[in-house]
């Protein structure tokens, strides 16, 4: 981290002193300027094993589901898509390794909001446009963003505000959280407070909070702080199998009858699934994209494709995943080259009409601005896993915060 931090500033200030032209000069002397290859390659990094591997697995699934689609109609520029899988363990090796040995001419992922803060500062050093699909640290398009990094998913802070809309409409006044103990889970916190007190007055934030640590699989003591706090309602960022653990657990203390839980990514489809009739009714849960909105011919057809191919409906991270890999092929077609400096280019601004719905790319950040989807979770006899109801979507420019508070200076 320290050599990282080292070279963000130099970085910057190489940036600005000498432009683009030279760091195109430094990938040069790499051998990776000009890329003349018989198919245009992308690496691809996601959680693909341990305990938050279906997300990989659901990323993987877009993925594919992308690349035959762009191949179909004649690739990028004219030559096939390719797609190289890697875990996202040591992301800064992993991405070095897809850039000089594999030769990919884009960079797409991350699962982890962690991952993600270590591999962005190494970005510019490989001059490749890094499509962030789901880590969602308000960092990596914020104080760390940089010219190279894009992200098309939905954000902490955009989530946690949508979040805070809906509380606000409710007569809770005391509130308290279960987190997981990393900069996702903190950010979210503080996200949630700050836009639920711009929105509803006298809201107290109780001190006796749990943040718990990635694959905690005991969460008595935490469901027991919670109980005990003073609080009126609980706000949860939890994700993955800690949420599926933790709604399990929580379901034998009676804490869902006890409290109302706001859950950020409560209504991904790979928490909906693994708990089926456990997740509890009537929580408001929230996600980044959600099969059943909006009613579009382009979500429909994703939909449909999805299901025909996989057998299942496909979570956010799936639609992310196929979306951010979609974007990189628009851009690159529309520049008629996949040499970074144009693609970036076309990335900035451009809009684009995705199964969650219109999103832009804004200029100022390279961070997506879309409309963000909360529901209740609904028992319904058509399938086997909550389904949400009624469903809630946020219009994404009033839950985005301004350029000028994100801290991003491109």
């Amino acid at each position: 981290m320290y050599w990282a931090k080292q070279f963000e500033v130099s970085r910057r200030t190489f940036l600005r002193q000498w432009g683009w032209a030279t760091v195109g000069f430094l990938a040069a002397c790499n051998g990776n300027s000009v890329r003349e290859q018989a198919s245009v390659r992308v690496g691809a990094m996601y959680l693909l094993t341990g305990g938050f591997a279906t997300y990989g697995e659901f990323a993987r699934d877009g993925i594919n589901l992308a690349v035959a689609e762009i191949n179909q109609a004649d690739g990028i520029n004219g030559k096939p898509l390719e797609v190289i899988f890697e875990d996202e363990s040591d992301p800064v090796q992993k991405a070095r390794r897809l850039v000089l040995q594999e030769k990919v001419d884009f960079l797409l992922g991350i699962d982890s909001s962690g991952n993600g803060e270590a591999l962005i500062p190494a970005i510019p050093e490989l001059e490749r446009i890094l499509m962030l699909t789901h880590a969602a640290s308000p960092k990596l398009t914020g104080e760390l963003c940089n010219p190279f990094v894009f992200r098309c998913s939905i954000n902490s802070p955009q989530n946690s505000a949508a979040g805070a809309e809906i509380a606000a409409t409710e007569g809770y006044q005391k509130w308290t959280t279960i987190a997981p103990d990393y900069a996702f889970g903190r950010q979210s916190w503080e996200f949630f407070q700050k836009a639920l007190q711009e929105r509803k007055e006298g809201v107290q934030f109780l001190t006796r909070t749990a943040f718990a640590k990635l694959g905690t699989q005991d969460y008595n003591s935490f469901i027991t702080t919670l109980q005990n706090s003073g609080t009126e309602a609980i706000w949860c960022s939890l994700w993955g199998n800690d949420l599926i653990n933790f709604v399990r657990q929580a379901q034998s203390f009676g804490l869902f009858e006890q409290f109302p839980v706001y859950m950020e990514l409560g209504a991904a489809m790979e928490v909906l699934t693994a708990l089926g009739e456990q997740m509890p009714v009537g929580q408001w849960v929230g996600t980044r994209y959600w099969w059943q909105t909006p009613d579009t011919e382009v979500n429909r057809n994703f939909v449909a494709k999805f299901r025909q191919q996989y057998q299942t409906y496909p979570s956010y991270n799936a639609q992310n995943a196929y979306v951010g890999l979609k974007l990189l092929a628009l851009a690159a077609n529309t520049a008629g080259t996949t040499e970074t400096k144009a693609v970036i280019q076309a990335l900035e601004g451009l809009e684009y009409e995705a199964p969650m719905g219109k999103l832009v790319l804004r200029q100022s950040d390279h961070q997506a601005i879309a409309n963000v989807t909360w529901g209740k979770t609904a028992a319904s006899p058509n399938y086997d896993f909550r389904i949400l109801e009624p469903i809630v979507v946020v219009e994404g420019e009033s839950v985005t915060r301004s350029p000028q508070k994100t801290d991003c200076k491109l």
